[in-house]
């Protein structure tokens, strides 16, 4: 397990940023405890520093997972999150969708959010920025990226397309052995 280089840093800290805006820096300097980001077998994990500063005695072959599991650099030198990242993005999130009851289970199981099957939306939310995606009883239930801004999603037609599925709770049972 070893820290991020520069430019895998600059990935990470830009797919965050998507989701959380400013309040990245909330994710390093927490006031309960410091924690940084790992990179072990080209998936980044959120750590808490004390727990990295243990996990030194382990050998790096014999090391499996170490913190939370946030997202992966993929061969083509991307960053891509996982659902891993959800419970963070949820806490420190920009931008929230949720959807009817209805449509829950259409997005769990991969599907795009349609207008027919949105609820609510936050205010202000730009085309092309991360989403958080919730019930209506505010359980997180995946992330995505809003299609269009919120003032042309209230006069769309109820099958246009609110916001683009990238990753849902759904994937803990359709994608268990890569995850």
């Amino acid at each position: 397990m070893r820290p991020l280089t520069e430019e895998e840093t600059k990935l990470v800290f830009e797919k965050l940023y998507k989701f959380v805006g400013k309040n990245i820096k909330a994710l390093v300097d927490r006031p309960d405890e410091p924690y940084c980001f790992r990179l072990q077998k080209n998936r980044v994990y959120y750590v808490r520093e004390s727990l990295m500063k243990k996990a030194t005695n382990i050998a790096r072959d014999k090391l499996v997972a170490l913190g939370t599991c946030i997202g992966k650099l993929t061969h083509t030198g991307k960053f891509r999150l996982t659902v891993g990242a959800l419970d963070i993005l949820a806490q420190h999130a920009k931008y929230k969708v949720w959807v009817k009851p209805s449509a829950e289970m259409q997005f769990l199981y991969g599907n795009n959010i349609l207008k027919s099957g949105l609820a609510r939306i936050t205010e202000n939310t730009p085309a092309y920025t991360g989403v958080v995606v919730y019930s209506m009883s505010d359980i997180p239930l995946g992330f995505g990226v809003s299609a269009k801004p919120t003032n042309e999603v209230r006069e769309m037609d109820p099958s246009g397309i609110v916001a683009f599925h990238q990753a849902d709770v759904g994937e803990y049972l359709r994608a268990e052995d890569e995850l």
